[in-house]
């Protein structure tokens, strides 16, 4: 009895690891990327071309959006032909009033950043063209100078995460 137990263990860890080998492939990044077909993105500048702006944001954004992609994927970088290209520019930098005080005057502050992207995937014969906005409050008793860097900063992360998740992600 006990030496059948041994073989039909045996023989199931052995079903289990064959079948092992033809499950889909998931990653902890979530993303969906057949590495046997795609190897390569290009990313394009993105440049700003939205008519209020804050100077470094253009160079904080391409740098954040091309570590997400060597920190979270296989992909090699290049700078064209890639087997998925991104490409596109900063279209919106824009503050709103969000919320009024018992005085009647602004308490609250939105800056909201937008960017148009555009994705092709030559190899599955993919490709899209979309709007990604993010948005950031600070309080109106604030200069915009003093907190600017952090609201950035927080919405291209919010940026990069859409367009990772939009591009590569099996979400």
């Amino acid at each position: 009895m006990k030496h059948a137990l041994s073989v039909i263990s045996l023989f199931l860890a052995a079903l289990l690891l064959c079948a092992a080998c033809y499950l889909p492939k998931y990653s902890f990044t979530g993303t969906s990327i057949d590495y046997d077909l795609i190897k390569t993105i290009q990313i394009d500048k993105i440049v700003n071309r939205a008519p209020y702006g804050w100077a470094p944001m253009e160079a904080m954004f391409n740098t954040k959006l091309q570590d997400k992609y060597v920190n979270q994927t296989r992909l090699k970088q290049v700078k064209r032909n890639g087997d998925l290209h991104i490409s596109g520019e900063i279209t919106g930098y824009d503050q709103y009033n969000k919320g009024v005080g018992a005085e009647g005057y602004s308490a609250q502050v939105q800056l909201k950043m937008t960017v148009n992207i555009r994705f092709e995937n030559p190899k599955k014969n993919t490709q899209w063209e979309r709007q990604f906005s993010a948005t950031s409050q600070y309080n109106s008793t604030q200069q915009l100078s003093a907190v600017q860097e952090r609201l950035v900063t927080e919405m291209i992360e919010d940026l990069t995460d859409q367009i990772f998740n939009a591009t590569v992600s099996d979400w």
